[in-house]
């Protein structure tokens, strides 16, 4: 456990049979022979940690959206959280994906207008354009 730790890290030698099972998905999933920390301290509690997985795998699959555009929506969501931890993560994924610096660098600059004018928007309270609603018979 590190002094930012709040919980320990369950390592895959201490892990019992169904969090090495989670373990074994993950890595198999995303081709790799390590699980990250993210995934060691939910396995605090077995069922959240099968949860979060089966439903992050869901989620993060190929889909309508691209893989590389998904982990960039994620790193957008993070970066307005705060999430230190999930910005690093998925930074490292959708490079992986193949993103590049310039890419990231626009990104974050569309996350950073979008707070700007979501903010703005909030306290100024304009009313919704006609315009902007889709027609509805």
């Amino acid at each position: 456990m590190t002094d930012q730790t709040i919980v320990p890290m369950i390592e895959y030698e201490q892990a019992d049979e169904a969090v090495r099972a989670v373990y074994d998905d993950i890595m198999k999933t995303r081709g790799t022979d390590w699980v990250n920390n993210f995934w060691k301290v939910l396995a605090n509690d077995p069922k959240l940690l099968k949860r979060t997985w089966e439903s992050l795998r869901e989620v993060m699959a190929p889909g309508a959206l691209d893989p590389l555009v998904k982990e960039m929506i994620y790193i957008a969501v993070s970066a307005t959280n705060n999430c230190d931890y999930c910005s690093w993560s998925h930074t490292a994924s959708a490079r992986a994906k193949g993103m590049t610096d310039p890419q990231l660098m626009e990104l974050l600059a569309v996350v950073g207008m979008a707070n700007e004018t979501n903010r703005l928007a909030n306290g100024l309270k304009p009313p919704v354009d006609a315009a902007f609603k889709p027609k509805r018979p």
